[in-house]
């Protein structure tokens, strides 16, 4: 049995670089105060000999893990059907391997699960959290609060006393100018029975949008008739049209507000013999990927996910002072609005 070479140890390395083991440790561990030239020598000496840095050994100097949590909470079979959470996902996963940062990722359905995630953030395991899709009083905010560990959060915060913590941060897409813009466009195309269908309602990014299709109706209460609530998911928007159809036939165009449950509708009004656009006009939100355009092609509302995920890591990452902002400004990072954009295609 061939027996490996010990792994090469920091003395190792100061012996091939010439120079002390505490300036093979600053530098393998980004510490200022070294010179360039002994930097690249020490570096060059890491690459020679192929020294990899004890991560276990490291967190007990710096108290530092090297990973960082990505809580969702929502069911497993959601998260890895919906298009809308890899795109997040792979902004943040980008942004973190960019500073060499592991991402671990949780899943949190029931409330065993919000235990488990919970005492598992309070462990000492993780250097942060991001957390996105919380539903009403979901106590996966407090716990990460009260372990005092660093979090940025997916969507803008619903719980009381939010809006007035400045140590709170989030990024968000604009949700109710977007379901704004959607409904408007709708009734420019001459639509007077608009519906809509909304994501869950303990969510503030669906109640955002029922806001903006309020907006722009200028009512302060929409028609029951044609309010129906939907999961986000495809299926959700079948159902959800088809209680539409049942309460209001007379109905000329639907806001879903997001892209699955628009497919989903366009299934219903299909299997209903309702021709789109002619007969009921269709818009979506979210903008998924054009392998996942039907036929025909949706028009919806652009929101920029993947980058939304690369902010909410940046922002983590800056608390967290493994980052600098990109300006060089030593500003704290504020929560962050992006925008949403009308994208015109063949469903209006």
């Amino acid at each position: 049995m061939t027996v490996p070479a010990p792994r090469p140890t920091l003395e190792a390395v100061a012996a091939h670089a010439g120079v002390s083991r505490a300036t093979v440790s600053r530098v393998v561990n980004g510490a200022a105060g070294v010179r360039a030239e002994v930097t690249e020598r020490v570096l060059a000496s890491v690459a020679a000999l192929g020294y990899v840095p004890n991560r276990a050994a490291r967190s007990l100097v710096t108290r530092r893990t090297g990973a960082v949590a990505v809580v969702i909470a929502e069911p497993e079979t959601r998260v890895f059907s919906d298009p809308f959470f890899a795109r997040q996902l792979r902004g943040i996963s980008r942004e973190l391997a960019r500073h060499d940062t592991q991402l671990l990722l949780l899943l949190s359905e029931s409330r065993a699960d919000q235990g488990r995630v919970g005492r598992y953030l309070s462990g000492g395991h993780v250097d942060g959290a991001l957390m996105f899709s919380l539903h009403g009083e979901d106590p996966l905010p407090s716990m990460a609060a009260a372990s005092g560990l660093p979090t940025v959060f997916g969507g803008r915060p619903g719980w009381e006393g939010a809006e007035e913590d400045p140590q709170l941060c989030y990024v968000d897409t604009d949700n109710r100018g977007g379901a704004r813009l959607a409904v408007e466009h709708l009734r420019e195309r001459g639509r007077r029975r608009v519906a809509v269908i909304t994501g869950p309602l303990d969510m503030t990014g669906a109640q955002d949008r029922l806001a903006g299709y309020r907006d722009a109706l200028g009512v302060t209460e929409a028609d029951p008739a044609l309010v129906a609530c939907g999961d986000y998911t495809a299926e959700g928007g079948e159902r959800a049209m088809a209680e539409l159809l049942a309460r209001s036939p007379g109905l000329d165009a639907v806001f879903a507000c997001s892209d699955l449950m628009a497919f989903g509708a366009l299934r219903t009004l299909r299997a209903a013999g309702r021709r789109v656009p002619q007969d009921v006009a269709v818009v979506g939100y979210d903008d998924l990927p054009p392998g996942a355009w039907p036929e025909p092609a949706l028009t919806t509302v652009r929101q920029d996910v993947e980058e939304m995920g690369s902010l909410m890591a940046r922002m983590l990452l800056r608390r967290l002072g493994v980052a600098e902002a990109e300006d060089g400004s030593g500003a704290p990072p504020a929560s962050v609005i992006t925008e949403a954009r009308l994208i015109v295609r063949a469903t209006t």
